[in-house]
């Protein structure tokens, strides 16, 4: 499978999971987040900033998903958090990797409003995933009924996916500024990860 055809599987799973139409799904996710989902708030934000923790089992199923999926893994640790309505998700070789710091949570919150500010108000996001070497984000524009995926990775780029749309100026016109927020996106996330990086060669150093 290439990596234009794992991203359009991803978007497709993603907005199936989007479908709260779909009984089945909303009771799964009931159950999951009943069973699963331990919330806890972070001493430095406790109202913006919440941080949910996996139970060891759960996660290692998950990663197990996700090499059958992608044929590899990135990093073998995962945590997610909350930001202001946004989730984060910070992927790391041990769990100290993923931390999510005062500059990434700045990142993310100026991310977020520089969207909604130069793109679109009418939006959901997907979580942001930050990997060692690569960020992915997703979300859908509702003015256009359009999701959208970004990634900084090996196959950096802005991919689109709706069903029939009109492409009419209005329409060129949100496309251009994706296009040109995207390209702020790839700057700033590139410097997250060349710091993560420098950060986790400093600490092995000593």
């Amino acid at each position: 499978m290439t990596d234009i055809e794992i991203i359009k599987e991803q978007l497709k799973k993603i907005k199936e999971l989007r479908d709260n139409s779909n009984p089945i799904v909303v009771e799964q996710i009931k159950d999951i987040k009943s069973k699963y989902l331990i919330k806890e708030d972070m001493e430095d934000s406790p109202r913006s900033l919440e941080r949910y923790d996996v139970p060891d089992s759960v996660e290692s199923e998950i990663e197990d998903d996700e090499v059958q999926e992608n044929g590899e893994m990135d990093n073998n640790y995962k945590q997610s958090y909350r930001v202001s309505g946004g989730v984060i998700n910070i992927n790391g070789d041990d769990k100290k990797q993923t931390d999510l710091t005062t500059e990434d949570k700045r990142i993310f919150q100026e991310t977020m409003d520089e969207f909604v500010s130069e793109v679109s108000d009418l939006v959901n996001f997907n979580p942001l995933n930050v990997y060692s070497n690569n960020v992915d984000w997703s979300g859908v524009v509702v003015d256009f009924d359009t999701e959208f995926y970004f990634t900084i990775g090996e196959s950096n780029g802005i991919y689109v996916s709706n069903e029939m749309t009109q492409v009419d100026e209005n329409y060129l016109d949100f496309i251009n500024k994706l296009q040109t927020f995207y390209e702020k996106f790839k700057s700033k996330w590139a410097k997250v990860i060349a710091e993560r990086k420098k950060t986790k060669t400093e600490t092995e150093i000593k």
